[in-house]
């Protein structure tokens, strides 16, 4: 690539807990197999091998349904904690190709190889072998002048190897050569086109990228709004975002998945007074407050609600986010309404405002050990006697 362009690289691993383990256990290499949770406990695809893929199974299909589409399929347990001390050795050698590493997730990142002399096909072709080499790690790559183009070839380039096994592609995109690598493609490959908008564009006549490059970018604002005129700039292969190196949290939550549906009440009031309290203690422990808390319901045929409201004030102990979240739960949930899944979250996050309260943690850590131990105490008053077992005395007339 010429040097008056930016070389970004979007780098992907190839099924990685599938590739992690059959590095623990070889003899699961060609099968087909599922990393993630139990049917009988509702469990998920976290991730499944290319022989399970090619007979339909995909991540974050219920295991009960993978099994349905392959008897034969193996399912492992996940090892999280392996996985992720797998994807920083990753990651450290991502960064002795370049400091300019954005981190998306624990298996995929974007590159800035802009001031390197080789090609960027060259650099892309030696990072992948150095990763096979010496973790023993499949990988694919995109490289192009930007990375909404680079992510998309990364897409394009697995998607046309369909050997059953791990891709290992490489897909360029030569300067000036965006447009047209994009138009082909379905509208849904681009970046802000959801299903909804998908099936509004196909309503309108426009099936591809390229539909999207060549219609009025003012009717599509008009239609869409913003995310319109954002639409037919990228269908264009327009991106001039810059690498990200460090990613602030936007937000933290804690979900629980039951085995069967649960439609008591008060155990629902409960385990969301539990599950603010853990949001709390990372709250407290990240040194952070947020303004906004989040309930998350899903019923028994997976429709999913999410619903937030924005406190007055920031908040940070179990007691004000559980406050909240319980209201959200009264006034969505019909009664006796199965649950499937429950969630509690908080964003908006930011620092501690104003004074604290002895609900706030503090920054010695004997006083903070001090803290979760008095929040964890009030939880279990709670759980053993009520969720009025223990209130600010402000709060009592």
């Amino acid at each position: 690539m010429s040097s008056s362009f930016r070389k970004i690289l979007h780098f992907d691993l190839d099924a990685f807990f599938c590739a992690v383990e059959e590095q623990h256990n070889p003899a699961l290499a060609g099968l087909a197999f599922a990393v993630g949770g139990r049917p009988e406990q509702r469990g998920v695809v976290a991730s499944c091998s290319y022989p399970a893929r090619m007979l339909g199974v995909h991540s974050a299909m219920p295991m009960s349904q993978a099994l349905r589409l392959c008897p034969h399929l193996v399912i492992v347990d996940s090892r999280m904690g392996n996985y992720g001390q797998v994807s920083r050795q990753v990651m450290a050698l991502l960064h002795d190709l370049t400091p300019l590493v954005e981190q998306l997730s624990i298996d995929e990142a974007f590159l800035d190889v802009s001031s390197r002399p080789q090609p960027a096909f060259s650099l892309a072709q030696g990072l992948q072998r150095r990763v096979q080499e010496e973790l023993g790690l499949p990988s694919s790559l995109g490289v192009a002048t930007n990375k909404l183009v680079a992510k998309i070839a990364t897409d394009v380039g697995k998607a046309g190897v369909r050997s059953g096994s791990y891709p290992r592609s490489i897909q360029v995109v030569p300067p000036g050569e965006e447009a047209a690598f994009l138009a082909p493609l379905p509208v849904d490959a681009l970046w802000g086109v959801g299903p909804k908008t998908a099936e509004k564009m196909t309503a309108l006549g426009i099936h591809s990228i390229g539909d999207i490059a060549r219609w009025p970018a003012a009717d599509l604002a008009r239609r869409f709004g913003k995310n319109g005129a954002d639409l037919h700039r990228r269908a264009q292969g327009l991106d001039t975002r810059e690498i990200v190196t460090e990613r602030e949290a936007k937000s933290i939550s804690q979900e629980t998945t039951f085995v069967a549906d649960v439609a008591d009440g008060e155990k629902l009031r409960r385990i969301v007074s539990e599950q603010a309290a853990q949001v709390a203690r990372r709250l407290r422990r990240n040194d952070l407050t947020a303004r906004t808390v989040t309930l998350k319901l899903r019923w028994p045929d997976f429709t999913t609600l999410t619903r937030q409201t924005t406190a007055e004030r920031p908040v940070v102990s179990g007691e004000e986010i559980a406050s909240l979240a319980l209201q959200l739960l009264a006034d969505n949930r019909p009664p006796r309404q199965p649950v499937r899944l429950i969630g509690v979250g908080v964003s908006g996050l930011g620092p501690p405002v104003g004074q604290m309260s002895i609900w706030d943690i503090p920054t010695d850590p004997a006083e903070q050990a001090k803290a979760d131990r008095l929040n964890d105490a009030v939880q279990a008053l709670k759980r053993r006697f009520g969720a009025d077992a223990v209130r600010r005395g402000s709060d009592i007339e």
